[in-house]
């Protein structure tokens, strides 16, 4: 496979990966330290130096580390952010070569094999490593062996260069751990007696597996190099991005406007092939002074057909200053989603696409956000029977299903003067003198006890539907517990 060349694998450990990254945006003096919250109860995920030499350990409660160290700083932990910094970082490693892979949530794992000699030798290659993580305020450590499991255990329990041939005996007095077997697995050999790898090694294969399954063997074998552990490179997310060049300026909004025409046909074309839809659009003005303008579509649902998105852009590009003209256009999709190709039918339905346009156009003058629907909830409250949601991130909620009548209109609840268990004969409602034609109730409303809302601290209610003879028809409420006649809607 490798043309007789000797296998080799670095493995890259950043034991402090999670504080690192936070502290080279914000570097802080003293402990610090990352909590995660498990079980209510907030403990650390990561410590820096600082924190570490105070005697701090991970899966320490918060609470126990200020105790032990009241000048402690601490911030919630980011997984999400440390996995992308990682993906950053797998990049970068490309530089010594082109198979890097992920090894776990805080390592990168990288087959060298055959590009050592590029720089000056193993030994020159992990001096290299070891320098521009330094320069760049990265903890890290580095194992390299003609295996992966080695080279792990290196990294993580001796850091070094384990030579061809002689990861036996670099691995023989390294602790079980390095195996990477889990914590249970660790602690039940070492109460058998077996502390090292070279103990291990040494032991009848038949009665581990009989006790420990065929996955310690494996994790012994893979280390010692006779079980094959392949490193899988993950592949480059997919970049939606085009980019137009004139050989002379253009400045006018026509001409920027059939420059974005063919933009958006190459960059649907990539979105068609992967069968996704753009719900975010920036185009980038780079004009002749260096100078840069933005304009940014956002859309109300995933598209990718050219025709429909063009129109969208024109207002945008209409308030665009091109200075002493513009020699270079970008258009990126900053925010993907999927979008497969659907089975059109012969029956012709309502073509959802109209609406989503017409919310993408007024979403561009008042904001997408502003753009709203009323969505159904599961309650019996009036108040929390509906939900306003912004209708370029929300769908449809289906019909709605009422036992009873609702009022067109609700508002909060306005008091009445009025006595007694059964709706006035005559009240007065904002300056208004009503009287009483007919009324139908009452349907009593229970507080939902699971929540605490102020407004119903009253207790339940009994409403009714009050028609007047003036012509008003209101929904009327009393509060037994708490006697109280309200207002609180209006019927059409």
């Amino acid at each position: 496979m490798f043309d007789g060349m000797t296998r080799r694998i670095v493995c890259m450990w950043f034991p402090r990966l999670a504080t690192d990254r936070v502290l080279r945006a914000r570097p802080v003096l003293g402990p610090f330290a990352l909590t995660e919250r498990h079980s209510n109860t907030d403990r650390i995920h990561c410590l820096n130096v600082q924190g570490e030499a105070e005697g701090l350990h991970r899966g320490m409660s918060l609470a126990d580390a200020r105790a032990f160290c009241p000048d402690l700083l601490s911030a919630p932990a980011r997984p999400d952010h440390d996995a992308r910094f990682l993906r950053i970082l797998g990049r970068w490693a490309t530089r010594y070569c082109p198979w890097v892979g992920p090894e776990g949530p805080d390592g990168l794992v990288l087959d060298v094999t055959g590009s050592t000699h590029l720089w000056g030798g193993e030994s020159a290659l992990l001096q290299d490593m070891h320098m521009r993580a330094e320069r760049a305020g990265l903890t890290l450590c580095v194992g390299l062996a003609g295996t992966r499991g080695a080279a792990w255990a290196l990294a993580h329990h001796a850091q070094g260069i384990a030579d061809p041939g002689e990861e036996q005996a670099a691995l023989a007095g390294l602790p079980i751990a390095a195996l990477r077997l889990e914590a249970q697995t660790v602690v039940r050999l070492q109460r058998m007696g077996l502390r090292t790898i070279g103990d291990l090694a040494g032991t009848a294969r038949a009665p581990l597996a009989r006790r420990f399954g065929q996955g310690l063997l494996l994790r012994l074998d893979q280390a010692m190099g006779q079980q094959p552990e392949a490193i899988s490179p993950e592949a480059d997310a997919p970049h939606y991005a085009v980019r137009l060049s004139f050989p002379d300026p253009i400045g006018l909004s026509g001409d920027v406007m059939v420059g974005t025409e063919r933009l958006l046909a190459a960059l649907c074309e990539k979105l068609k092939a992967r069968e996704a839809g753009a719900r975010v659009l920036s185009l980038t003005l780079r004009r002749v002074d260096q100078g840069s303008q933005q304009v940014e579509l956002r859309l109300a649902a995933a598209m990718r057909d050219p025709a429909r998105i063009l129109p969208l852009f024109e207002r945008g590009v209409g308030d665009v200053d091109a200075g002493f003209g513009i020699d270079q256009m970008r258009l990126e999709a900053s925010v993907v989603e999927d979008l497969p190709v659907q089975q059109v039918g012969a029956v012709r339905k309502a073509d959802p696409d109209r609406l989503s346009d017409l919310i993408t156009r007024i979403g561009t003058r008042i904001g997408l956000e502003n753009v709203q629907r009323f969505l159904p909830a599961d309650s019996h409250i009036p108040e929390r029977s509906f939900l306003i949601s912004p209708a370029a991130f929300a769908t449809p909620g289906g019909s709605w299903s009422v036992m009873r009548p609702r009022p067109l209109s609700l508002f909060p609840p306005e008091p009445i003067a009025a006595t007694g268990p059964r709706p006035p004969a005559r009240f007065r409602w904002r300056r208004m003198s009503l009287s009483t034609g007919r009324a139908t109730g009452p349907e009593r409303i229970t507080p939902e006890w699971w929540l605490d809302d102020p407004n119903w601290r009253a207790g339940m209610r009994d409403y009714w539907i009050v028609e007047t003879r003036e012509g008003r028809r209101l929904w009327l409420y009393h509060t037994p517990q708490n006697p109280g006649w309200f207002v609180q809607g209006e019927f059409a």
